[in-house]
């Protein structure tokens, strides 16, 4: 289970060409400029000028998303958060946009109709939070 990590990016939203490069650093875990721009036009159908990745890697920076290191002559982006913290911080900032509508009833509604597949994944889910309380209480 991957926990909610204590550093969050400044800014959450992101558009697709900051998504898209984003995953490109992922999956490199460290890359320069021409790494990205490289990637992208490894698609043949793609076009990207090589200053739009740089201002891309600048605002994801600005974003709190990216670190920027020079080494010699060569500017280095890495990520702040894994592609799983990513996942954990949407997930939960999610889930505190649904719960602030504050009506129980909606919620309930909400929960009423889900399918048994969904029921069966929210137990285990909270199978998840009891173990996970558990093991911290155990500290």
């Amino acid at each position: 289970m991957t926990a909610l990590p204590n550093y969050r990016p400044k800014q959450l939203s992101l558009g697709p060409l900051e998504r898209e490069i984003l995953q490109i650093i992922w999956e490199l875990e460290e890359a320069s400029v021409k790494d990205v721009h490289d990637r992208i036009l490894a698609d043949p159908d793609r076009e990207l000028a090589y200053a739009s990745v740089t201002t891309v890697l600048k605002r994801l920076t600005e974003k709190g998303w990216l670190s920027c290191d020079k080494r010699g002559r060569i500017f280095l982006w890495r990520p702040l958060v894994s592609q799983s913290q990513a996942q954990a911080i949407e997930a939960y900032e999610k889930l505190q946009g649904f719960l602030a509508v504050g009506n129980p009833d909606i919620v309930a509604a909400f929960a009423d109709s889900l399918d048994t597949a969904s029921v069966e994944q929210l137990k285990a889910i909270a199978q998840r939070i009891q173990a996970a309380r558990r093991a911290r209480e155990e500290q």
